[in-house]
C-alpha cells in the first residue's frame, strides 16, 4: 500500500520504516527537519508540508498520524481538512483520549472522510520485534487497511486485532497503559525490598535473571528490567522522578465512572505523582500531627 506518515518521532519513524520493510511505499512529514532528514535515509520521502504530502498519495489517500495526544491532534486534523477528498481516510496512532477520538471520527463523517483509531503498543522495540495494535473503527476500513496492520505486528495472524467501533481501539490501549503502570510499580516495590535487605547482599541483576525463564512472574517487562538492572545496578545517576502520558489518569477516571474497583492501577498512579513531590507538605503535615498528639521527634531541614 502508498500511504503517509505524520509524525516522525521515535514510534512514527521507526513504524514508517518497518512498513517500508514489508513493502509498503511510505511518505512522511515531521515539522523537525532533522527528523525528515533521518526517515530519509530509511527509505521514507520526506515532504516538507502537510499540502506537499496529501498531493503526493493517490486517492484515496490513507494518513497515519503519530503526534501527541490533544491539541496537537485536533490542529492536524484541522490542518488536514481543507486538503482531503471524500473517502480518504486518518488513522490515528497515539494515545488520544477515546471521548476525543469519537468526536473526531464524528467530524471526519460529516466530510466523508474516515477515521480509525489504532492504540499502539511496542516502544523503541517495536521495529524490530513488531508492534500490538489494538484498532478502532468501521469494519470495511479496518479491511482495506489490514495489510498495513499485518505489516507492523510481530506476525501477520498476531499481536493486532479489530477490537470494536470507533474509539474502542484507544479505549483499550487506554487500560493496557493502566495494567502496565500496576505491573511497573509492582517490580519496582518488589526490587526495592530485595535491594534494602542488606545481610543478604542480594544481586538485583542474578535476581532478575532467574525469574526470566520458569517464574510465574516472568514477562518482556521483566526483561527489560533486567537489562536496566545490568546496565545500571545501583540505578546511580537516576532521579526518583516519574512521569505519566496520560492513560493512566483516563483509566482510573473510567473506573470511578463505572463504579469497578481498580486499586492497584490507581495506587500506581498516585505513586508516580508523588515521585514528583520534592518538598511534600502531606508529609510535613503528617510529622506535625504527630509530634502535636504524641510528642514525637520532628527531623528538620
Amino acid at each position: 500500500m502508498e500511504l503517509a506518515m505524520i509524525g516522525l518521532g521515535r514510534m512514527g519513524a521507526n513504524m514508517a520504516q518497518r512498513l517500508v520493510q514489508g513493502g509498503h511505499v511510505v511518505s512522511g512529514y515531521d515539522p523537525g527537519e532533522a527528523a525528515r532528514e533521518a526517515a530519509a535515509a530509511n527509505g521514507i520521502a520526506p515532504k516538507s508540508s502537510l499540502a506537499e504530502l496529501v498531493a503526493s498519495l493517490p486517492a484515496p489517500r490513507v494518513l497515519w498520524m503519530m503526534v501527541p495526544a490533544g491539541a496537537i491532534v485536533d490542529d492536524t486534523l484541522a490542518q488536514l481538512l481543507p486538503l482531503l477528498a471524500p473517502g480518504d481516510v486518518v488513522i490515528d496512532g497515539g494515545n488520544s483520549m477515546y471521548k476525543d477520538t469519537q468526536r473526531r471520527a464524528a467530524m471526519m463523517a460529516s466530510h466523508q472522510l474516515g477515521y480509525v483509531d489504532c492504540g499502539t503498543s511496542g516502544g523503541i522495540w517495536g521495529l524490530a520485534e513488531g508492534y500490538s495494535l489494538m484498532v478502532g473503527g468501521e469494519a470495511a476500513l479496518v479491511q482495506r487497511l489490514r495489510p498495513l496492520f499485518e505489516t507492523l505486528a510481530p506476525a501477520a495472524d498476531k499481536g493486532w486485532g479489530h477490537v470494536g467501533p470507533v474509539g474502542a481501539g484507544h479505549f483499550t490501549k487506554m487500560v493496557h497503559n493502566g495494567i502496565e503502570y500496576g505491573m511497573m510499580q509492582a517490580y519496582a516495590e518488589g526490587f526495592s525490598i530485595l535491594q534494602h535487605k542488606q545481610e543478604f547482599a542480594l544481586d538485583l541483576p542474578q535476581v532478575a535473571d532467574i525469574w526470566r525463564d520458569g517464574s510465574v512472574v516472568r514477562s518482556w517487562l521483566l526483561d527489560r528490567t533486567t537489562d536496566a538492572l545490568k546496565d545500571n545496578p545501583t540505578l546511580e545517576g537516576i532521579a526518583p522522578y516519574v512521569e505519566d502520558s496520560g492513560e493512566g489518569r483516563w483509566t482510573v477516571a473510567e473506573a470511578i465512572e463505572l463504579d469497578v474497583p481498580a486499586p492497584v492501577i490507581t495506587l500506581s498512579l498516585m505513586e508516580r505523582l508523588r515521585s514528583r513531590d520534592k518538598d511534600s507538605f502531606a508529609d510535613k503535615l503528617l510529622a506535625a500531627m504527630r509530634n502535636a498528639f504524641g510528642g514525637h521527634r520532628i527531623t528538620r531541614q
